[in-house]
């Protein structure tokens, strides 16, 4: 009797495995650029206790220029107002979260909560943690 060597072993092709991986590192990469593109660095006001809230925010953040934007988008002074005003749905509860670097005056804060008293709007600051 004639015995046949010809066993049949189990392969795995790998070599489209690197072209897969490129295209999902591409792909990642250009989905990560495009979900924040427009970020406004500054240093917070540290506190020793922090408050993390769910409530709708409505992003309110000044540069140390004290150039304002809200939800990202550059606003002048005179019509920050009038635009945060628009930003707000009575039938929910939003709550407008105020980014200032620390070192800004205290006068400069206080006029962008003035407005806020006027309106009755919720203004919360946002800080760094200690």
């Amino acid at each position: 009797m004639i015995k046949r060597n010809k066993r049949f072993h189990a392969e795995v092709a790998t070599s489209s495995l690197s072209d897969i991986m490129f295209f999902l590192l591409l792909f990642f990469l250009i989905i990560s650029t495009l979900a924040n593109p427009n970020v406004i660095r500054m240093t917070l006001p540290k506190s020793k206790t922090n408050e993390k809230t769910n409530k709708q925010l409505i992003t309110l953040s000044v540069t140390e220029e004290k150039r304002f934007f809200v939800d990202k988008q550059e606003v002048a002074f005179e019509e920050l107002e009038t635009t945060l005003l628009s930003k707000m749905d009575p039938a929910k509860e939003q709550t407008v979260v105020v980014r200032i670097p620390f070192n800004m005056q205290v006068q400069d804060l206080v006029d962008v909560l003035q407005i806020g008293v006027k309106n009755k709007l919720k203004f919360v600051i946002a800080t760094s943690p200690k």
